[in-house]
């Protein structure tokens, strides 16, 4: 299975677009969503053409291959407007024998074992990081990007994970062991 990772749209037609566009290129099977889909937050500038009704219409139209978790943005309104559940803190999920726990990073969410990834948005920033045998993962933002990092998402196929920009470049990965 292929799995495309994304977080904080923040309402952007413009970068939705692009998201969806390198879904298509990946032929990915399921795309993960962190939170943060429509609303770009008080704390945030409005991103490139930020349409959340396009955002709306763009994601229901391909709403049997999301799988998404709320984030700090989200609200019961949203989830009156979208085809798919997006009103749940947190989803275990196991692919290929890798168990990963999806969240959006906001809140504090229960303890994992060693090798459990855990994939979180809301920092806007791609991360990387081992503590006590736990490997966190950030994709970055797909609209508004923060620290100098790129507009982009994380794919997961065949024990690799990949961070990469819409161009298709890769920025980072990480190969499970």
């Amino acid at each position: 299975m292929k799995l495309m990772i994304a977080s904080d749209i923040h309402g952007s037609a413009f970068y939705c677009k692009k998201l969806l566009e390198a879904f298509k290129n990946e032929h990915a099977d399921r795309i993960l969503l962190l939170g943060d889909i429509l609303y770009h937050g008080p704390r945030n500038d409005l991103p490139k053409d930020y349409a959340p009704k396009e955002v709306i219409s763009m994601l229901n139209g391909i709403s049997e291959h999301i799988l998404c978790v709320r984030g700090n943005c989200d609200t019961e309104v949203d989830q009156m407007v979208l085809g798919f559940p997006v009103l749940s803190e947190q989803a275990l999920l196991f692919i290929d024998g890798t168990e990963m726990l999806a969240v959006h990073g906001h809140k504090a969410f229960p303890a994992v074992k060693p090798g459990t990834f855990v994939l979180s948005g809301h920092t806007h920033i791609p991360k990387l990081e081992e503590k006590e045998g736990v490997i966190y993962m950030n994709p970055g933002s797909v609209s508004i990007p923060k620290e100098n990092s790129h507009h982009g998402y994380l794919l997961f196929e065949q024990g690799e994970f990949l961070w990469k920009d819409f161009d298709g470049n890769i920025k980072n990965s990480y190969k499970i062991k």
